[in-house]
C-alpha cells in the first residue's frame, strides 16, 4: 500500500477580503514554491476580475514541498476554493478533496456570515480546522472580540488560533506547523482500486478538458484506460501531472495526491465535477459520496444591444461555456429585444461575472432582462411544472396554486442596525426564526426569505442600512406557496415580454406603478398619445401617459369665426386617432437598458 503520511491536504476558507490570497502568496513564497522574482500579488488569481474584486471565481490548486522543523520533507497541496455563496456546491466538493482547512478570520472585522456558512460546509465533509486572526497588524485589530467570537459563534477553543499578519509576513512559519502537526495525512487505501475525485476542470483549446482530481485509492500512470462513473465514459489517460502553480508533468498520480489528468474527452459537459474516474481494469462500483447535479438558481435572458451581434452572442456564449459548465444557455425569441438567449446561473454574483466576463473577454455589450428564479405551478389536473420565464406562465384559470423558492439566510451586523434590518426582512416577505447575540457588539439573524426578494438589490441595501459592516450567507431551504401573479406591461395595448415578472399579489401594484413611471421617463414622445399600463391578467393595475406631440394647428388661422377653429382642431384629432389605431410604439434598445439596469425595489 502506498504511504501517505508525508502528503497534507488543505483549503484555506475565508470572508471576502479576509486575506485569503495573500496568505496563499505567503505560504507559495516560505516553501519556495515560485522563484522571488516570478512572485506577484493573488498569485493564483489569474483572473483581472479576481483581482480587482478581491474574490475567487475559480478553484486553483498548487503543491508545495515543506521541509518541517522535524527534518522531514511534507507535500503541502493548497486548494484554493471560491468562497462565495454561489459557488458552494464547488467548495463542497473542493472540500472533500482535503483533509483540513485554515479558517482565516480579520482581526478588524471579526467573524462574518460567510465564515460561518464556510465553517459549517467544512465541518459537514470532517475537516480538521486551524483558526487564524488575519491582519493583526492593522491599527483596528481586536483580537480578544474575535477569540470571544471564534468561542461563542464557531465553538473552536480560542487558544487554537494562531495570530498572523500574510501582508507583514508574521507568522507563516507558525503556519506551516500547523498544517503537519493539526492536518491529518490523507486516510490509507484500504485496496488498489482506483478512485480519483474530479473536484474542478476547465478548458484547454488544444488538450481539451483538463480535469483536476484527487486520488482517494490507486495509481493512474499516461496510457490507463479509465471510465467516469455518473455516464459511465470511458477514455484515455494522455497527460497526467500536479500544479506547482502551473502545470508539471509527472509520471503517476497516487493515492493522497491532488493533480491533473488530460484524457480524451473533448467536450467539458461530459465531466461533472463531483463525479468519480475510476480504472477500466482495476475499476470500482461505488461512486465518492457527496456527487450531485448543479442546477442553475437565477434566470435572465440576455439579448445582444446590436442585433447584428446575435451570432457573435452565440459563439461568445459557447466558448464561455466551454470554462463555466454551470451556465445553462437555450435559444429563445423576444418581440422587444429580438433574438436571444435564456440563461442559468447559480446565483446573482454568478450572473454578475457572466456579464462583466462577455464585456472583458469577449467585447459583447449585452442586455439582461429582469432576473427570475424556478417557479412551482400546480395546474388544476395534478400536473406541476417548472416556470423560469414568465412568458411561459400558463393561463391563470388552469393554475391551482404557485410555490417559491425560500433561501435561509444568516445576517451579522453590529447589534445597533438590528431594528432596520428586521424592518427590511419583513418588508421583503421575510420571516425572523432567530436572533442570537455574538459578543457585545454583535448579532446574528437567521431568517427565512424568498429568493426572488433578494435577487436583485437586498445585499446593496443591507450594506447601506450597516453603514458596510453587515454581511450575509445564505443556503436553499425549499419551496413555500404563495399568492403569486404574472405581472404584465403593456405599452399602447401590446404586451412587452422583456418587462414581465412574477410577483407577490401584495407588491404587484406597487412594482407596476413604479415600471410605468420609469417607462414613461425612457419611452420618447410621438404623434400620438401612448397608454403604458401595468396588468394583473385582465386587471389594470397601474397606467402612466406619455402625451402626444403637439402640433398647434391653428397658427395660420388668422381671424374669422371660432368654427374655423374648431374644425381644424376635430381634423387633427381625428388624425391622431386613426394614427393610434394603426401606428406602432418604437422602444429604443436604450429605454431597455435604461429600465433593466435599473434596480426595482
Amino acid at each position: 500500500m502506498s504511504d501517505t503520511s508525508h502528503i497534507r491536504n488543505f483549503a484555506i476558507i475565508a470572508h471576502i477580503d479576509h486575506g485569503k490570497s495573500t496568505l496563499a502568496d505567503r505560504l507559495l513564497a516560505h516553501t519556495d514554491t515560485i522563484e522571488a522574482r516570478k512572485m506577484q500579488a493573488q498569485v493564483l488569481d489569474a483572473m483581472d476580475l479576481e483581482r480587482e474584486r478581491g474574490i475567487t471565481i475559480k478553484s486553483h490548486p498548487v503543491r508545495m514541498d515543506y521541509t518541517a522543523k522535524n527534518g522531514k520533507t511534507y507535500q503541502l497541496n493548497l486548494i484554493d476554493t471560491p468562497g462565495h455563496v454561489d459557488f458552494a456546491y464547488e467548495v463542497s466538493r473542493s472540500l472533500a478533496a482535503c483533509d483540513g482547512g485554515l479558517l482565516v478570520i480579520d482581526a478588524a472585522q471579526g467573524v462574518q456570515a460567510q465564515t460561518v456558512a464556510n465553517v459549517t460546509l467544512a465541518n459537514r465533509q470532517g475537516l480538521t480546522l486551524i483558526p487564524l486572526i488575519n491582519k493583526i497588524d492593522l491599527p483596528a485589530a481586536d483580537i480578544d472580540l474575535c477569540t470571544e467570537q471564534l468561542e461563542e459563534v464557531i465553538m473552536i477553543p480560542a487558544n487554537e488560533a494562531i495570530l498572523v499578519s500574510a501582508k507583514m509576513d508574521i507568522g507563516i512559519d507558525d503556519v506551516l506547523e500547523a498544517v503537519i502537526e493539526r492536518i491529518p495525512p490523507p486516510k490509507a487505501p484500504t485496496d488498489t482500486r482506483i478512485r480519483a475525485l474530479v473536484f474542478d476542470s476547465k478548458y484547454d483549446t488544444y488538450r481539451g478538458v483538463v480535469s483536476y482530481v484527487r486520488m482517494v485509492s490507486g495509481t493512474i500512470k499516461r496510457g490507463d484506460k479509465v471510465k467516469l462513473l455518473s455516464n459511465g465514459q470511458e477514455t484515455e489517460v494522455k497527460d497526467l501531472g500536479c500544479f506547482r502553480p502551473q502545470m508539471v508533468n509527472t509520471e503517476t498520480l497516487t493515492p493522497g495526491e491532488v493533480g491533473f489528468i488530460v484524457t480524451t474527452i473533448r467536450t467539458p459537459a461530459d465531466i461533472l465535477i463531483g463525479d468519480t474516474l475510476t480504472g477500466m481494469q482495476n475499476s470500482c462500483t461505488e461512486a465518492l459520496p457527496g456527487f450531485q447535479m448543479i442546477h442553475p438558481m437565477v434566470f435572465s435572458g440576455i439579448y445582444p444591444c446590436d442585433s447584428r451581434d446575435y451570432e457573435q452572442l452565440k459563439y461568445s456564449l459557447a466558448k464561455f461555456q466551454l470554462n463555466d459548465s454551470a451556465l445553462t444557455v437555450q435559444s429563445e425569441n423576444s418581440p422587444a429585444l429580438g433574438a436571444g438567449f435564456r440563461c442559468g446561473f447559480l446565483g446573482l454574483l454568478h450572473m454578475e461575472i457572466v456579464q462583466e466576463r462577455l464585456h472583458r473577454e469577449y467585447d459583447m455589450e449585452v442586455i439582461m432582462t429582469y432576473p427570475s428564479v424556478i417557479y412551482h405551478v400546480y395546474k388544476t389536473d395534478g400536473a406541476m411544472l417548472e416556470v423560469d420565464n414568465p412568458v411561459h406562465l400558463p393561463d391563470p384559470t388552469i393554475i391551482e396554486h404557485m410555490e417559491e423558492p425560500i433561501i435561509l439566510a444568516k445576517i451579522i451586523a453590529p447589534s445597533s442596525y438590528m431594528g432596520p434590518i428586521l424592518n427590511m426582512v419583513k418588508e421583503k416577505r421575510g420571516e425572523d426564526l432567530e436572533t442570537a447575540t455574538i459578543d457585545h457588539l454583535h448579532v446574528m439573524i437567521t431568517c427565512k426569505l424568498p429568493l426572488h426578494e433578494i435577487i436583485v438589490d437586498f445585499y446593496d441595501r443591507l450594506k447601506t442600512i450597516t453603514r458596510g459592516y453587515g454581511s450575509m450567507d445564505y443556503e436553499p431551504c425549499g419551496y413555500r406557496t404563495g399568492p403569486l401573479v404574472k405581472l404584465e406591461m403593456m405599452v399602447n395595448g401590446d404586451p412587452i415580454d422583456a418587462f414581465s415578472c412574477i410577483v407577490h399579489r401584495d407588491c404587484a401594484e406597487f412594482r407596476g406603478r413604479r415600471l410605468a413611471e420609469r417607462l414613461a421617463e425612457v419611452i420618447p414622445q410621438h404623434m400620438f398619445q401612448i397608454a403604458i399600463q401595468a396588468a394583473i391578467g385582465g386587471k389594470i393595475v397601474a397606467r402612466e401617459t406619455v402625451r402626444a406631440m403637439r402640433k398647434d394647428v391653428l397658427a395660420k388661422c388668422y381671424g374669422g369665426d371660432v368654427s374655423r377653429k374648431r374644425k381644424l382642431l376635430e381634423k387633427q384629432k381625428e388624425g391622431k386617432k386613426k394614427m393610434k389605431s394603426f401606428g406602432a410604439v418604437n422602444i429604443p434598445q436604450e429605454a431597455f437598458v435604461e429600465i433593466l439596469k435599473t434596480k426595482q425595489e
